[in-house]
Order: structure tokens, then sequence, then C-alpha cells
């Protein structure tokens, strides 16, 4: 779990190797590494309740200014743990311990590799993005037999021209990190393996502007962001009810532990 630091300048605080969220805060930035590599950094209730504490001692934390959220081994994340049957949940910060958390700190996902269901949508969830240049963005549920169930359903047509959006969510299929930032998603491409830097590197050019000012815009866009998507929330959880008695779910989670392609029933 993060450590609080004690002193306004930021101090060099990291987390032990061995935890599934590796922390580390310096020079004002609050780097959140996920790592489940033998999982493809994909999200379990202990990653959750992690990420959750993290975004807590952010908030209370002055030294802290802004959160850099990336992930180990060379790729972002697989999204859910399938292994937990759904989106792991805390009670303030909602699906993954922040998709839904009110906040006041800005948040910079650095994306190698892929993020792919729910890890696009707790890219979705950040303020920018930084990626790598071979970085794929996916939300391949409905090969699975499951739905976008932590706001991709809203946020991506938000995020991205609404076509595009369709596409994503009704093949299945990825796009690029540079066809991304063609479209408005991502805020800077990199080279493989230096996403991390470049988004410290933004992380700095933030830090150098006034702490309140910053704060509470960063408090606005997410509650104006709130409002807009009060009504659409039950949507995605109607869909998730449905898909979730089906039986393609079934095998399409079976499928996809069996490593084979599912056989979909259409009568």
């Amino acid at each position: 779990m993060p450590e609080t630091p004690q002193s306004a300048q930021s101090p060099r605080v990291e987390s032990p190797d061995s935890a599934p969220l590796h922390t580390e805060i310096t020079q004002g930035a609050m780097i959140l590494t996920l790592q489940r590599p033998e999982r493809r950094n994909a999200v379990n209730q202990e990653l959750a309740d992690a990420l959750d504490h993290a975004f807590a001692v952010a908030e209370v934390t002055p030294s802290i200014r802004v959160i850099v959220l990336t992930g180990a081994d060379g790729y972002f994340s697989a999204g859910t743990d399938l292994s937990e049957g759904t989106s792991p949940k805390t009670e303030d910060g909602g699906s993954y311990g922040f998709v839904r958390r009110q906040r006041s700190v800005p948040v910079i996902a650095a994306v190698e590799g892929f993020a792919l269901g729910g890890g696009f949508e707790m890219v979705l969830a950040c303020d920018m993005v930084v990626a790598a240049d071979d970085a794929r963005f996916g939300l391949p549920e409905v090969k699975r037999g499951v739905v976008a169930n932590c706001g991709a359903f809203f946020r991506t047509p938000s995020k991205l021209p609404p076509t595009l959006a369709a596409e994503m969510l009704l093949t299945g299929d990825p796009i690029s990190a540079v066809r991304a930032q063609h479209m408005g998603l991502v805020n800077v491409v990199t080279e493989p393996g230096e996403a991390l830097e470049a988004a410290c590197d933004l992380a700095q050019r933030i830090t150098a502007n006034s702490p309140a000012a910053v704060a509470e815009t960063t408090r606005a866009l997410i509650e104006a962001r709130e409002l807009a998507e009060e009504e659409l929330w039950p949507l995605t959880e109607r869909a998730s009810r449905v898909l979730w008695e089906s039986e393609d779910r079934k095998e399409g989670i079976a499928a996809f532990f069996e490593k084979r392609e599912p056989r979909w029933r259409t009568d």
C-alpha cells in the first residue's frame, strides 16, 4: 500500500515489489504501476483496493500534484481478472477503485503494449493519455459474451468519434495508439518503452502551475463529467444484468479460458 509522505517536498516513496500495485512518489507525482504480470495486469479485488487507497492518499496529500498510472512488463492492463467474474469495485472509487471517483488530482495514463476491456475503461477514466506508438486500445467484451460495464458505452463516444466508438464496441477489434491520437484520445505518442518518461514530463508541466488552480480545474472537470453521465450509468447496469444471465456469457468466458473460439447459439 502507498505511504503518505511526511513533507511538502514530495519525497521518494516506494511500495514493496511484491505488491500488486507499485507506488512511487517523486517530484510531486505519484506513479502507480499495475504489477500482476502473470495475469497481464488484470485487476482483481486486491489491486482495486490498492488503487482506491492510493487515490485516497493522493487527495489528502498536498505534495502529490499528479497521478501517473501505468502497467508493468510492457503492457497496461487486460482489464478485469475474469476468474473473479465481475469488475472489482470499491465504495469510494467504483470499478477498479477509481473509475467513478470524485477527485481533484489529475491522472495521466502511460500506456505500453495494450489497454484492453476494463484496461481501456481505466484509460478513459484518466484525464490525459500518453502511449507508445505500438500500443493498442480495445474493447473485446463482445467476443466474450459480455459488455463493457465501466463507462465505455458513453465515455468512448465522448472521447472518440461515435462511429469509431461503435466500431470498437461492436467488433471488439483494437485500434492503434497512432489512430487514437489522430482521433483525439491520446495526447502524446512515444517510441516503445518511453511512455512513462513522457507522462512524467507532462506531469512536471502540470506541477509547475498553481496547485489550487490545477486542483479546482480537475475537480470541475470531474464534476461536469459526473453530471453528464448521471443518467447513462443505468444503461450499462441494465445491459450487464441481461448478459450476466445469458448463455453467451457462459460460453464466451469458457472459450476464453479454454483458448478456443466461442460457439455461439443463434436459435
